[in-house]
């Protein structure tokens, strides 16, 4: 995966930009600073984090615009709201990130078409503002940025792990929630599990506490997840970016799981995992599930792939041999490589989902999808 950090400055400095804030009284500090990450890259797209930091007094309410020089149109967004007319492009806050405290930072992402070179947007403006050169904060000490950062981790409430500004909550086995196109669902449907809270902010800005023992057998998949209803060759793009946060110990995994042929066949793409968990294969050794195909580099990552059957239904497993809680995936490249093998035909997809499998959890845990997207065309 293709993750390149873009830093900007008036006339090529080798600084991250700063942008003064508009609309401010004529002593009030203003200034922030704004950095553009191209995390990936593949033919005819690229996937983008932007983060802003307020280096001013608090802000409620942040519009960012800038133009992009070489014909990129943004396609998805999450975190913020973005359009775009021409080359310029104007990104929104969502309605849970729109208050900036002086010296705090928010970051959202994009994914975009280009159809050549993909140069950095040479300059932002916040509020209307252009990019000035270094902020003025109250602290005088600008808050460091990360390459990458997600959002926050949020702030719970007393003694549950919900943040106070969730939309939808709910503990039930089979509770869902529709928002902007995507449906969330808490599905706890293995035996043995125990307690699971999932929320959402949006549909894509979402979490899950649960507390399952640590014994065999998937307890739960709480996921978000939209439907396609498209064949295969119909196609021309489906992408999708995520970004997550998972506890350092239990037994999980974080994972696409997409259905095809009316659930005659389910496509698993493990992004990470942890503890006592694998895929379902055709056959296994003392190591556990043996892959049929082993480093098959498609969609933008490296994977072993298992192919077996549940019973049900043909289960192809594609497992990343190194985990990432953050990325970009070309679906449509993984879905096409299974067709080239002869696996399947000319399948029609029904829902594409992403969630966390979890078997088990060290007591309570919490896991956060603090940005996800899948778009098709």
């Amino acid at each position: 995966m293709l993750r390149r950090i873009i830093t900007l400055a008036a006339a090529g400095a080798a600084t991250v930009a700063a942008c003064a804030v508009a609309a401010l009284p004529a002593s009030a500090a203003s200034g922030c600073r704004v950095t553009y990450t191209l995390t990936n890259q593949w033919p005819g797209g690229f996937g983008a984090d932007l983060s802003i930091t307020n280096l001013g007094d608090p802000l409620n309410g942040w519009t960012l615009t800038w133009s992009y020089g070489a014909g990129q149109q943004v396609t998805q967004a999450w975190n913020a709201t973005v359009t775009q007319n021409g080359a310029q492009v104007t990104a929104r806050n969502a309605s849970w990130n729109g208050a900036l405290a002086s010296n705090a930072s928010t970051s959202f992402g994009l994914n975009g078409s280009v159809t050549g070179g993909n140069p950095a947007p040479a300059s932002f403006a916040l509020n209307g503002t252009t990019c000035t050169g270094t902020g003025s904060g109250p602290t005088g000490t600008p808050t460091p940025t990360p390459s990458r950062s997600a959002t926050p981790t949020p702030t719970p409430t007393s003694g549950t792990g919900v943040p106070a500004d969730a939309a939808w909550v709910a503990s039930g086995q089979w509770d869902s929630w529709t928002n902007n196109g995507y449906t969330l669902n808490n599905d706890v449907w293995g035996a043995g599990a125990g307690p699971q809270t999932i929320w959402a902010r949006t549909g894509t800005n979402w979490g899950v506490i649960a507390n399952h023992p640590r014994t065999s057998g998937v307890k739960a998949y709480p996921h978000t997840g939209r439907a396609l209803n498209r064949t295969l060759s119909s196609l021309s793009s489906l992408t999708s970016s995520f970004n997550v946060s998972v506890p350092g110990t239990g037994d999980y995994a974080t994972a696409y799981d997409i259905w095809a042929n009316n659930n005659a066949y389910e496509v698993m793409i493990w992004a990470n995992q942890s503890g006592a968990v694998g895929p379902i294969a055709g056959s296994y050794d003392g190591n556990g599930a043996v892959p049929d195909a082993r480093n098959v580099t498609v969609g933008g990552h490296t994977w072993n792939v298992y192919r077996g059957s549940n019973g049900s239904n043909a289960v192809f497993s594609f497992v990343r041999t190194s985990g990432t809680n953050a990325g970009t995936v070309d679906v449509l490249a993984v879905l096409r490589w299974l067709r080239t093998q002869g696996w399947w035909g000319d399948v029609t997809i029904g829902e594409a989902q992403f969630g966390f499998e979890l078997t088990g959890t060290a007591g309570q845990a919490a896991f956060v999808c603090s940005s996800f997207s899948l778009g098709y065309a």
